[in-house]
């Protein structure tokens, strides 16, 4: 199993309000430079939230969600302090109840349309 890290807040708040926009573009050139693998994605209403053990962190974040998930704390640290209005966890994937960390509910959405 592996540990995911987390940013989480509002979709309008991190796509809209923010400039990740750079930060992705910035962050995804310096690893191809150090030809690292990513480590970070974004996901639009992160199934994750859906989790039983996740239902009080998703009471806490204004839906429909969007969270920012990498397997390097150090990184989400770092947008915690970036961000500052946002939530920051992490969880095991996968697991029972987190069978795909990085799934999202709105391609479900769009799947079964």
């Amino acid at each position: 199993m592996q540990t995911y890290y987390y940013v989480l807040a509002s979709k309008k708040f991190l796509l809209e309000e923010e400039p990740l926009e750079e930060v992705f573009r910035e962050r995804t050139r310096d690893y191809h430079e150090k030809e690292k693998e990513i480590d970070f994605w974004l996901v639009p209403q992160p199934a994750f939230l859906e989790a039983q053990e996740m239902a009080k962190i998703k009471t806490k974040c204004p839906q429909p969600a969007a969270a920012i998930i990498s397997t390097n704390p150090k990184f989400i640290t770092w947008l915690k302090l970036r961000l500052e209005s946002v939530i920051t966890g992490e969880f095991q994937a996968p697991s029972d109840s987190i069978p795909e960390p990085l799934a999202s509910l709105e391609d479900a959405s769009v799947k079964d349309s």
